[in-house]
């Protein structure tokens, strides 16, 4: 098949690729020519584990195109994916101009029939929008192309993503056109081939679905995160707690490790946006508002333990942070609890020493600009005369590090732990002063 996908971000990279990596002849478009020259050139813009691989195969093979020019795609292709960017507005909702935009483009550029698919999270009703935009833009050719505008929401984990993609749990589908529901479970066939995994449903509800199961991710970290604080109090150890819940089979394990918050570009901006939906419908989603309320606080958790430790002013002291990204496996720091951890403890007066294995060029050109900042190009020099390691992200490079060769870097045997890494136990033999959250 021939497909055009608009967006070369996360979404619509993967997406794209491994379309291509089945044999489909994929177009990849985006107004940015800075981005689509560096892939041409095997520059893959974001960090994600075996993109950059099938990037280079299918591109090799001509399989995967890359072109700023919307109608060199939508010449070729009889199905179009929407996968720009839908930030947090000013006011919580998703921020829709950019699949607006592209909506209109494609009213204004298409010659043939078209499968249009919402691949951006977007609000529900946003199908609805996209037709009556591109609906309007033929009209005014005079044209009578027909349109059929579909939601098919991702949901692939950061640092597993083209894993999830070519072996997804479910593919939801949201149309009512029985012909574009066969396309799309054709499109399809190759990944679910083995279970069938695709669920059809109406557009609305493939649309609320997506913000739906992220709100329920979200919200098992938050509880969890809440219960943590609470064995923290009481002197009770959150992690015989994880393990004795989630062996209830209701529960499960996944999920339910707490630490100083969720971020990236999904859970914080989603469920931010189902709050804005419901208010808007004139619901009070106080589940939800209390998700985020604690997820909020809970990045401020490893700040109050090293204030709690060094006192508010931090002016004397150096932290060593190990990992800036919202989680392992990836570079995106998209709503990161270390960009409030290191902030905070900056404006205590800290000196701030950090290291990541793929985050340093995106904090350092973006997230931390201009500030005082040191970077490091391993684990342990970022250690050099610190008073204490913050862990943030649970990168495995940092599971079993040397603790010995710990111990000869730091000024004070003292780790703050985010992410629950170690056993309180084994760091107290070790020498340690060890403080995790909710142990």
């Amino acid at each position: 098949m021939n497909i055009t996908i608009i967006g070369t971000g996360y979404v619509g990279l993967v997406t794209g690729t491994c379309f291509s990596e089945m044999g489909n002849e994929v177009y990849c478009v985006d107004v940015i020519e800075e981005k689509i020259e560096s892939l041409k050139k095997g520059i893959v813009p974001i960090y994600e584990p075996g993109l950059k691989d099938l990037i280079d195969t299918n591109y090799k093979k001509g399989n995967l195109h890359f072109t700023t020019q919307l109608t060199e795609g939508l010449t070729n292709s009889e199905i179009c994916f929407i996968a720009v960017g839908t930030p947090m507005g000013e006011d919580g909702s998703a921020d829709l101009q950019y699949v607006q935009q592209v909506a209109k483009e494609i009213g204004q550029n298409i010659t043939h029939d078209m499968i249009v698919v919402d691949k951006s999270t977007v609000p529900v009703g946003t199908a609805d929008e996209v037709k009556g935009i591109i609906t309007e833009e033929l009209q005014k050719r005079n044209e009578n192309y027909k349109v059929t505008v579909i939601s098919n929401p991702e949901f692939l984990k950061e640092g597993n993503a083209v894993n999830d993609f070519m072996h997804p749990d479910r593919v939801v589908i949201g149309t009512d056109d029985s012909d574009a529901a066969e396309y799309m479970k054709n499109l399809y066939e190759p990944f679910t081939k083995n279970h069938e995994r695709m669920i059809l449903m109406d557009v609305r509800s493939a649309e609320m679905t997506k913000y739906a199961a992220n709100s329920m991710l979200a919200n098992r970290i938050s509880f969890m995160n809440e219960m943590a604080n609470i064995c923290d109090k009481i002197g009770a150890n959150i992690d015989y707690v994880r393990k004795g819940i989630g062996s209830d089979s209701r529960i499960g394990h996944s999920f339910l490790y707490p630490g100083c918050g969720y971020g990236g570009s999904c859970f914080p901006k989603d469920v931010t946006a189902l709050i804005k939906t419901a208010t808007d419908n004139d619901y009070e989603p106080k589940l939800l508002k209390s998700i985020e309320e604690v997820n909020n606080s809970q990045k401020q958790y490893l700040v109050r333990k090293i204030k709690n430790t060094f006192g508010d002013d931090l002016s004397d002291y150096t932290f060593a942070i190990w990992g800036l990204s919202f989680k392992p496996e990836t570079d995106d720091m998209r709503e990161a609890p270390s960009i409030i951890i290191i902030k905070e403890l900056l404006e205590a007066g800290a000196t701030v020493n950090v290291y990541d294995p793929q985050s340093m060029n995106i904090a350092k050109t973006f997230y931390f600009k201009d500030m005082n900042i040191n970077y490091y190009d391993d684990k342990y020099s970022v250690l050099e005369n610190a008073d204490a390691i913050v862990l943030i992200t649970e990168w495995k490079e940092f599971r079993s590090p040397d603790f010995n060769k710990i111990k000869s870097h730091l000024k004070n045997n003292i780790i703050f732990d985010g992410r629950n890494q170690y056993e309180n136990n084994y760091m107290k033999k070790l020498g340690f002063e060890y403080y995790a959250v909710g142990k």
